[in-house]
């Protein structure tokens, strides 16, 4: 059976680029493919994959890192150094130094000099984990690792696949297991009696989850507000330049803001691209829409919902049946008027990335998959990140449904490794500086605060909005 590597391959060409950072000072960029690509092809074939690059991180980090240096000795003497030790299945003890590689002993090898004690531990720590994978056996008896599944929206599953993630979880004991689907597809449908944890993308659905519901079990787990994005539009430099004209952008201290109030009043006039004066960047005769994703299953959709429904209801939450018979008239549009859609912000960010602005000239995203892009390397030159004029936070909340999603949801929030690789891959945490830090490093146009932020519905009011904006499909 041949082996589905796509998100190996992922992983390992994440891999490389944080290898590149971290040792661009003594190796070229081809050492160290060179490396990775040698430490990989001692795993072909093997079955199951889940902790290859793991191990690959592994054996080259130790092979990159700077050897000891011999130190010269008060008689002109070099003190000894401990020669490189070609690290195998076969040499268990670690101690030993092998016969080089060649004509007459083809194994593969990669010269690791570090001292013994340290070799050991790698070699047994190594090899008992590749018996684990390598036979295909029940990795959880064999590596002492607890297996946690869950159900996530889908914009953390790269969070979830990163290795350096996998190989923090280790550390505590879990290995977490996913699978993907809309928030609100999370709250209504999905079948969480499989599960150990259900991780939406905001409160509201996480509190939908805590409802009793007909045709599900009562679920009477811990909530959890793991880290936070701020809902923003994924756009380009000559929309920016076209909607500036128009005045519904503004730029503020490098900042680029959308004014939603006048997109609402445009929407409602049906305005095209081809009505905006002057336009010869984008002269294309579609409605001016924001990209969104289908709010009847996703949670990005009903952030959107929240924000435009606000500004539809004079910057006022939307609470009374007559406040939804004001507005649903005019949100309502916004979203059917755009045709398909998909059920997760995953593929609508993933068209923003590949096929430029011909398709979707503004995108509704979480902040987080825009900063994860530019750390990925993935953003092109001309892509701008601009925020709503209010805007919502998305608080990812997590919902244990057991004792081992009750250990994963209080390691997501306090473990410190955690919280930072989470900032790594765009989110907010409780600690403003890992997320500073991550913006900084890696140039992303951020807004330090967030600031114009309105309030969500209640639950029920958000629902009622949701279904009204449902019924206007059909």
């Amino acid at each position: 059976m041949k082996l589905d590597t796509v998100r190996e391959d992922k992983a390992i060409e994440n891999l490389t680029s944080r290898l590149a950072e971290s040792f661009a000072d003594i190796h070229t960029p081809e050492d160290i493919e060179t490396a990775i690509r040698t430490a990989r092809e001692s795993f072909a074939g093997d079955p199951v994959r889940d902790y290859v690059p793991i191990l690959i991180e592994r054996i080259v980090r130790a092979e990159l890192a700077p050897k000891p240096e011999a130190e010269e000795q008060p008689d002109g003497r070099d003190k000894w150094t401990r020669p490189a030790v070609a690290l195998e299945a076969g040499d268990a003890d670690g101690g030993t130094p092998t016969t080089p590689a060649g004509p007459g002993n083809p194994r593969r090898r990669i010269p690791i000099a570090i001292p013994a004690a340290v070799a050991g531990v790698l070699v047994v720590a190594t090899i008992a984990t590749v018996i684990a994978v390598r036979n295909g056996d029940d990795v959880q008896a064999q590596t002492g690792l607890t297996t946690v599944g869950g159900v996530i929206g889908s914009e953390k599953r790269a969070f979830f696949e990163d290795p350096d993630v996998k190989a923090a979880l280790a550390k505590h004991g879990l290995e977490v297991k996913v699978d993907t689907a809309g928030s609100r597809e999370i709250a209504t449908s999905v079948d969480l009696g499989k599960y150990d944890f259900a991780f939406p993308s905001s409160t509201t659905a996480a509190e939908r989850i805590l409802q009793p519901a007909s045709g599900r079990p009562a679920v009477s787990g811990k909530k959890y507000s793991v880290f936070s994005s701020p809902m923003a539009i994924a756009t380009y430099q000559p929309i920016v330049d076209l909607l500036s004209a128009t005045g519904i952008a503004k730029q503020v201290n490098g900042i680029w803001y959308f004014d939603v109030r006048k997109y609402v009043d445009l929407a409602k006039a049906n305005w095209r691209w081809t009505n905006v004066r002057g336009n010869t960047t984008y002269p294309v005769n579609k409605r001016i829409l924001i990209t969104t994703t289908d709010p009847r299953t996703s949670n990005s959709a009903a952030m959107f919902l929240s924000i435009v429904s606000y500004v539809a209801n004079h910057n006022s939450v939307v609470e009374s049946a007559a406040d939804e018979q004001k507005v649903v008239p005019l949100v309502a549009p916004l979203f059917v008027n755009q045709g398909y859609t998909d059920n997760s912000s995953e593929g609508p960010f993933d068209d923003y990335l590949s096929l430029g602005m011909g398709k979707s000239p503004m995108v509704n995203i979480y902040e987080a998959q825009f900063v994860e892009a530019a750390v990925q390397r993935k953003l092109k030159p001309g892509m701008v990140l601009m925020y709503p004029s209010p805007t919502v936070q998305s608080k990812h909340t997590l919902i244990s449904l057991n004792g081992n999603g009750e250990k994963l949801g209080e390691l997501l929030s306090t473990d410190a490794e955690l919280q930072q690789l989470a900032a790594r891959h765009g989110f907010r945490t409780a600690d403003k500086s890992q997320f500073a830090n991550v913006v900084n490093q890696y140039d992303v146009p951020v807004a330090k605060d967030v600031i114009d932020v309105a309030d969500t519905p209640t639950y029920d009011a958000l629902e009622r909005l949701l279904d009204a904006v449902s019924k206007s499909y059909r």
